[in-house]
């Protein structure tokens, strides 16, 4: 324990509070996203995230984006630990062998309607991972992708400005 107060001490404050026209423009896309889940679902919208073999660089900005900074629980949209309880899969990474059936079982088990999210290049064709031995199909091939947010990785108010213009164009 004195190792650990020690640590932070010396470290000091690592973390960094965003810039008072970043937080305004952040607070207006999450009241507009919040405006259109409720419109569309009449209630909080529901993901499942899935890891099929990521580097782990789209996973922290997901927690990132779940963070008191960007907190985007407060606008609507709440991460759930069962497929059942899913109204989307948001899937990171590229598709490894070893994901394939989990990542068609998950989705198979998420009630009706559901889509599809990718977050990071990988997730799109492969990224950094394309022409690996272990990566031999696309997760499009597996599901069907209703949005794929772009990045290596996509920061957290880019995942919230996509899901914002996806909310206002494809889910009318």
């Amino acid at each position: 324990m004195y190792s650990i107060i020690k640590t932070r001490l010396l470290k000091k404050i690592v973390t960094r509070s965003l810039k008072p026209e970043q937080a305004a423009a952040l607070e207006s896309i999450g009241l507009e996203l919040k405006k259109e889940i409720r419109r569309k679902f009449g209630r909080s919208l529901h993901l499942r995230e899935v890891d099929t073999g990521s580097c782990g660089a789209c996973e922290s900005e997901i927690m990132a984006v779940n963070n008191p900074i960007y907190d985007l629980q407060r606008f609507g949209i709440n991460f759930v630990a069962s497929p059942r309880h899913a109204d989307a899969l948001m899937v990171t990474g590229p598709l490894s062998k070893n994901m394939e059936i989990a990542l068609k079982k998950t989705y198979d088990a998420m009630p009706e309607p559901k889509f599809v999210i990718t977050v990071g290049d990988c997730a799109l064709d492969g990224g950094l991972f394309k022409g690996s031995y272990y990566i031999d199909k696309k997760i499009n091939e597996i599901v069907p992708v209703a949005l794929h947010i772009s990045g290596c990785p996509p920061s957290p108010s880019r995942i919230m400005q996509a899901l914002l213009d996806f909310m206002r164009k494809e889910l009318a």
